[in-house]
């Protein structure tokens, strides 16, 4: 399982934020591993420098084998708020999608 993480210009990629959110990753996503190729994970402020409620955008891309990719999207104050919201997210809808798979 291949993970990316995308910044915009208003958010700063350090190390520490990218290998915090790729053990997060790895940890809450770990029993679909066999079935993910690739994360994509597009973190964003999406009016600048101002501030604003929920204006930290995560966007989580999922591309599994054989499959269409799978893209939930979280807004929130903060960027680690927004990315657990995501997380979240794409947890329920991959338990869903490959239990539907798995009962045909």
């Amino acid at each position: 399982m291949k993970i990316q993480i995308n910044t915009d210009k208003n958010i700063e990629g350090h190390e520490r934020l990218e290998a915090y959110f790729s053990s997060e990753l790895e940890k809450v996503l770990s029993r679909f591993e066999d079935k993910i190729t690739r994360l994509e994970v597009h973190l964003g402020d999406e009016n600048s420098d101002k501030t604003g409620i929920n204006d930290k955008r995560c966007l989580i891309e999922v591309r599994a084998a054989n499959m269409q990719p799978i893209v939930v999207t979280n807004h929130a104050d903060t960027t680690e708020k927004a990315f657990q919201g995501s997380l979240e997210k794409i947890k329920k809808v991959l338990g869903t999608t490959f239990d539907k798979i798995k009962a045909y």
